[in-house]
């Protein structure tokens, strides 16, 4: 089965930022959205059924809109490749604003690589039924 390149219409995560996510600007931090690209990528991959995954690479990941306190973040991920022991997914990062409900703002996307692992954390290889 080949992969799928159309991300999931539902989120792998959604969530509200806190004050405790902000900067010293007020906006969110960017590390947290980094940290949500993180958990959302790694969701993709347990969703195919691939178990322990860690994370190798996050390739270019440009913020293009601040997220701001109160906003409710959508990421959506979706697994573009599958490799031996690697699977890189792609994950859009979307900011809905609450005081619109119709006004949403793609804040950034990011492909993230992980590398699925035994319990010692060496590479193993994706078994077929794991693949996309």
């Amino acid at each position: 089965m080949s992969p799928s390149f159309e991300l999931d219409p539902q989120p792998a995560i959604r969530v509200t930022m806190m004050p405790a996510d902000t900067n010293a600007h007020g906006t969110i931090f960017g590390g947290k959205i980094l940290s949500l690209i993180d958990q959302a990528g790694a969701i993709a991959a347990h969703r195919i059924g691939v178990g322990r995954v860690v994370t190798v690479a996050m390739r270019e990941c440009v913020f293009k809109h601040p997220v701001r306190v109160g906003d409710i973040v959508s990421c959506y991920a979706d697994v573009l490749k599958v490799g031996k022991t690697s699977i890189t997914v792609c994950v859009r990062v979307v900011a809905h604003r609450p005081t619109d409900v119709k006004r949403s703002v793609e804040v950034t996307k990011a492909e993230a690589i992980y590398v699925h692992i035994d319990e010692a954390g060496r590479p193993i290889p994706i078994a077929e039924g794991e693949e996309v």
